[in-house]
Order: C-alpha cells, then sequence, then structure tokens
C-alpha cells in the first residue's frame, strides 16, 4: 500500500494569489480546519508546495 498525505487547511486564502486559492480547492480544501487525504504522488507533492503556508501536511501509511 501506497503512502498517503493528511492536508489540512490552517490558514485562510484571503489575500493570497489566485493560483494558490485554485491549489488548495484542487485539493478539496475550502475552509480551515477542512482536512484531505491524498496519495502521496508528484503531483500532490508540488500542490503542497504551492501552498505550504497555508496547510500542515502529515505522512500516514
Amino acid at each position: 500500500m501506497a503512502a498517503r498525505l493528511k492536508v489540512t487547511q490552517i490558514k485562510s486564502i484571503i489575500s493570497e494569489k489566485q493560483n494558490q486559492r485554485d491549489t488548495l480547492r484542487s485539493l478539496g480544501l475550502k475552509r480551515i480546519g477542512d482536512i484531505v487525504v491524498k496519495e502521496d504522488s508528484l503531483v500532490n507533492r508540488g500542490y503542497v508546495r504551492t501552498v505550504a503556508h497555508l496547510v500542515k501536511v502529515e505522512e500516514i501509511d
């Protein structure tokens, strides 16, 4: 079984650039406190890197 990423939004998207807003939406995050679990892939790692200042990431097995 592949590793997965637990992504939690910890900051608001207000006053952030449009590409960062779009990235959060594509991850499935809409508001502070939302949590999603995504497969650990290069694409998802890139998404997380783009919004690293807005989210908290944990690796889960």
